[in-house]
């Protein structure tokens, strides 16, 4: 760095020191050189005139210098000639300069360093040395402008390109831009909703591509000049000694600079660390005020900070406070070391509250006026203090309405509606006059009077009531309204009393009110339904933070996907899921992913009245242990629309383990009588049909009963043991085990190795385990310096993946299904789009798929469509997509619904994907597509095999696909898939113009007409049959949800 800064000084004071000595060498000497018309940036071939003289035979030099970012400096080119004594000469020389200076970069042309300087130099020299010297009498010096690469003129080549090296530019070239550089850092672009736990924004950050700015950073390390800045919301005071607002951890996992936290006491705690592991903080000076948004910025120059906090108070001048403190040690800070943590993180909580735009900037300090600040638009869009002031009046209202509703009641008074404070006054001054204050008049107005009305019946009953009663009150009588009328118009007019029960505290009127905004079932407001989402996150709302996560992922139109983000809603509700199945209860139900379309499924759903049932409950006390399993597996789990019963699913586990000696009923009934789940815990009977499963070869009993030595005899090596041995058996929760064991340094004769844990969480999380999926999202989300990198997408698919498998989400999807298979359309589309805004694929199927039936004809057509396009394209985002759905996506946008025109070359990628599933459908919409005329593209062929037939003519293409669709083996598509074949081969025929063949082909259409008759009542008879058998529901057994429930 110091050696190109030293030649670039160099060259300017030869500009100088040649112009003075040209002056003074032109006083008493002949010798002198001057350029004419120097150029003012270089070009390819330049005539310049050189004007000289000498007194003595001497040598003239010209050359062209370039220095580079790199430091070095190179000639590009050098002229020189003879000089004879005599008067004044003007020679006229060519330049030409490289291709890489002068113009734009392409296909010939290779980008170079970055070109600081360009000097064209000229000197007069007794030697035949370049360099100037004692015996150079006269030299001359000019800099050239040098324009950046991508602003100079392409050059016109005068050679043909060949074809492979036309192609390649077309496709890679023309790329040239500026490297783009992470200067300024976003740490968090959008808002946070917080609950004050270990969740937060992890972002790392990587080094400069430009050697000249990663040279500056690396000489800042020790001597830092930069700033952060996070907008902050504080909802409740931090109850912990520090809560995390901005913290950086190095690669060894300890605080690094710079690390900020909030106190107990509202101050804000600086901490950074200095050389040789040292670390310096200070307190500011002032606290963070609760419910307004606050600008804190901190500045680092070199030994001293500079923190600052600056807050928005409705349309006021912001407050500003500041604290500056002078460290005693040399502050050190790296950026590219270890990670940045927005919010809460492993080693602290957040706070509770809001987080909004953070920004780092790496390598300079901006100038900002905080008496002119203002909140970032993002914020003010989503206006959540806005909210909180809304909501804060309106519980006002509420307490007044409560405390007058609730002693009227009691009281029974003869004079009404007079609250404490003006009882005050009564008391204090009897003669006074002034008219009592009636604090119901605010929830008279038509938008309030649902609640003054739930109020008055809440206290005529109880005779007291709080407000979040009200709430929970509200919104179960908007439901009922939703019921009773089963239609989207009421929607609108039901909206005020819904979001009044979030404000009360009710976060399912958060969530639903979200949704509505958000799907355009009531008015369409993105932001909006933003704002509702993050109400509900903020407070822990299992949903909100599914929806959130979900909403981060993917992205909206006003929302960019952010993995970060992301992750840190996922990893929540995953956290959350993990310990839910530890705590069984009515609230949750096993997520079950059924899509509507799905008949078979549909069928075998079943309750504990129903004929399947009963039949299952028959085969099992006949000794089926099949049956058994599946009793029991639907009552503990509450599956196929059985509720939960967890008593009576334990009776069924003891049955299937001491009448038919069932290896699997063993097994979990030794797991609830190993956690005391539904039976009282007994370990030693527990151990004793473990043993009895564990001869039999079954790997998860194996598992358990190493469960048992780890957690009842500490016996580690016999765990450890066991574990091995069932996870060569492919067990999920050996493999999570075992990890768990090298993560804390519990195998026996071996230290803590996070590599192993790694690899162990990642076999069993590809084994489906819900634990080791969340242990792996979380190492992706940090990696491990040196072995595992940083996988942020990754991150967020596993912990999406455990995120929905949360029971409580499963329980809004069973509602949905029950009233779908109840014929209430309506509110399995209510229940259904709560899920869907969740991110769960089957939800967003069923959410399109009964939008587009549209039962009744309630929804407004342009809705219904709107409706098909988000939720089916949601659904075909997962990574296994309903067919059908992909088909539908096609038809949408072969039918113009898209952007207003035919879009045949996206229609045709979804038939393609519907087509690679092995659905006829797909096959038969492509046929329809190439009958129309379309022409399909070379790499669809390839993907479908078919490339040999890119060539061939349309009737060949026709009856290729139409045979693909007739050998999809589904009988619903044979009929339409063999006569739309027989079509193609007629078409075939009739090209020929022969009017025999033309009879001939008369008389196959009469065969196939007769056909036709003969199949239809074939596949009636066989539906008829199929209908007729009592098939038993799917009972494959899963263990792995038995198994997490006891910690195993």
């Amino acid at each position: 760095m110091g050696q190109f800064q030293w030649n670039r000084c160099w060259l300017c004071l030869q500009v100088v020191l040649s112009a003075f000595a040209t002056v003074c060498l032109s006083q008493d000497s002949a010798d002198t050189i001057m350029f004419l018309n120097p150029p003012e940036v270089p070009e390819s071939a330049y005539p310049i005139q050189v004007q000289y003289s000498c007194r003595e035979p001497s040598v003239v030099h010209l050359q062209g210098l370039v220095s580079f970012n790199t430091g070095s400096t190179l000639v590009i080119f050098h002229r020189w000639w003879r000089c004879t004594p005599g008067p004044l000469r003007i020679k006229l020389i060519i330049l030409h300069f490289p291709d890489w200076l002068v113009y734009h970069p392409d296909w010939s042309i290779q980008d170079s360093s970055w070109v600081l300087t360009c000097l064209l130099r000229g000197l007069v020299s007794r030697g035949a040395a370049a360099e100037p010297d004692r015996s150079s009498f006269a030299r001359t010096l000019v800099p050239l402008n040098v324009l950046s690469p991508l602003s100079r003129p392409f050059k016109q080549h005068l050679l043909c390109l060949r074809w492979d090296t036309e192609m390649h530019w077309k496709v890679f070239g023309g790329r040239w831009q500026c490297p783009k550089e992470n200067e300024v850092a976003t740490l968090l672009s959008s808002l946070y909703g917080s609950t004050g736990e270990h969740f937060g924004i992890t972002k790392t950050l990587e080094p400069y591509r430009n050697a000249m700015l990663e040279g500056l950073r690396l000489k800042a390390i020790s001597y830092p000049w930069c700033a952060f800045s996070v907008w902050v919301l504080l909802e409740e005071p931090c109850r912990d000694h520090l809560c995390g607002l901005l913290h950086h951890v190095d690669s060894q996992a300890n605080y690094a600079t710079p690390s900020l936290f909030l106190t107990r006491s509202g101050q804000i705690h600086v901490q950074l660390q200095g050389e040789n592991g040292l670390s310096s903080a200070f307190l500011s000076s002032f606290t963070l005020p609760l419910g307004l948004w606050c600008l804190i910025s901190l500045e680092l120059k070199g030994r001293m900070g500079n923190i600052t906090m600056a807050c928005i108070d409705g349309h006021e001048d912001p407050l500003v406070y500041s604290s500056e403190h002078i460290f005693s040690i040399a502050v050190k800070l790296d950026d590219t070391d270890g990670y940045f943590v927005v919010g809460g993180g492993k080693f602290v909580k957040g706070l509770k509250g809001f987080y909004g735009p953070t920004m780092y900037y790496r390598s300079r300090i901006p100038s900002l006026n905080l008496l002119d600040l203002q909140v970032p638009q993002l914020v003010r869009m989503v206006n959540v203090s806005g909210w909180f002031q809304t909501c804060k009046e309106f519980k006002l209202e509420v307490d007044h309405k409560i405390a007058d509703s609730c002693h009227a009641v009691t009281a029974k008074r003869a004079e009404s509606c007079i609250d404490v404070y003006t009882a005050l006054i009564l008391k204090n001054y009897p003669g006074s006059t002034r008219a009592e204050c009636s604090s119901s008049e605010p929830l008279s107005k038509p938008r309030r009077r649902m609640v003054a009305q739930m109020i008055k019946i809440l206290c005529n009953k109880y005779g007291t009531v709080d407000p979040a009663a009200v709430g929970r009150a509200l919104y179960a009588a908007v439901l009922r309204k939703l019921i009773t009328h089963g239609s989207v118009e009421v929607i609108n007019r039901l909206m005020p009393p819904l979001l009044q029960a979030g404000c009360l505290g009710d976060n399912r009127a958060l969530q639903l009110s979200s949704a509505f905004y958000s799907s355009g079932l009531a008015k369409k407001q993105p932001f909006k339904a933003w704002q509702l989402s993050l109400l509900a996150a903020q407070k822990d709302w299992r949903l909100a933070l599914l929806r959130l996560g979900h909403l981060h992922h993917v992205g909206d139109q006003v929302v960019p996907p952010d993995h970060d983000l992301s992750y840190a809603y996922y990893s929540n509700i995953a956290k959350q899921t993990s310990s839910d199945r530890l705590s069984p209860s009515s609230k949750q139900t096993f997520v079950e992913s059924i899509f509507l379309n799905d008949e078979e499924t549909l069928k075998a759903q079943t309750n504990e009245n129903d004929d399947i049932f009963h039949w299952l409950k028959l085969q099992a006390r006949n000794g089926v242990a099949d049956a058994e399993q599946a009793i029991a597996r639907m009552l503990f789990w509450g599956q196929q629309g059985v509720t939960s019963d967890i008593q009576t699913a334990v009776r069924h586990y003891e049955r299937g383990a001491t009448r038919l000696q069932d290896p699997v009923s063993m097994y979990d009934y030794a797991i609830v009588l190993l956690t005391g789940q539904g039976v009282p815990q007994d370990v030693p009977k527990a151990v004793t049909f473990l043993k009895k499963a564990m001869e039999q070869g079954f790997a998860p009993a194996i598992t358990a009963l190493g469960w048992y030595y780890e957690q009842f005899e500490r016996n580690y090596e016999r765990a450890a043991e066991l574990w091995e041995q069932a996870d060569l058996l492919g067990n999920p929760d050996a493999a999570m085990n075992l990890g768990v064991l090298h993560l804390q340094g519990l195998y026996p004769g071996q230290p803590v190795d996070k590599v192993k844990a790694y690899k162990y969480f990642l076999k069993s999380a590809q084994r489906g385990h819900l634990n080791g999926g969340i242990e792996l999202a979380e190492i992706w989300s940090l990696g491990i310096p040196g072995y595992v990198a940083r996988h942020p997408s990754g991150a967020v698919l596993w912990a999406k993946w455990a995120s929905e498998q949360n029971g409580y989400l499963g329980t809004v999807l069973r509602k949905g299904l029950k009233a779908y298979l109840k014929g209430n359309w309506f509110m399995a589309m209510i229940f259904y789009l709560m899920s869907a805004e969740c991110g769960l694929a089957a939800a967003q199927f069923n959410m399109a798929f009964l939008c587009e039936h549209n039962q009744g004809g309630s929804l407004n057509p342009a809705f219904v469509t709107q409706c098909m396009l988000r939720y089916y394209n949601l659904s075909i985002q997962s990574q296994d997509p309903a067919s059908y759905a992909l088909v539908k996506m096609g038809d949408l946008f072969y039918e113009e619904h898209t952007q207003g025109k035919r879009d045949l070359s996206d229609a045709a990628e979804m038939y393609k994907e519907a087509a690679l599933r092995n659905d006829p459908q797909g096959w038969y919409s492509l046929g329809l597509l190439v009958q129309e005329g379309a022409r399909l593209p070379a790499t669809l062929f390839s993907e479908l095999n078919l490339l040999q037939h890119y060539f061939s003519d349309k009737l060949t293409i026709l009856t290729t696909l139409y045979q693909r669709c007739q050998d999809s083996n589904s009988d619903e598509a044979h009929l339409p898939c063999t006569l739309a074949l027989l079509a193609s081969h007629l078409q075939s025929i009739h090209t020929l113009g022969c009017s025999t063949v033309k009879l001939l082909s008369a008389v196959a259409v009469a065969v196939a007409t007769l056909s036709f008759f003969r199949i239809i009542p074939a596949i009636l008879r066989q539906r008829s049959a199929s209908s007729q058998q009592n098939t038993a529901p799917s009972d494959a057994r899963q263990p792995t949800e038995q198994e997490e429930s006891s910690g195993v």
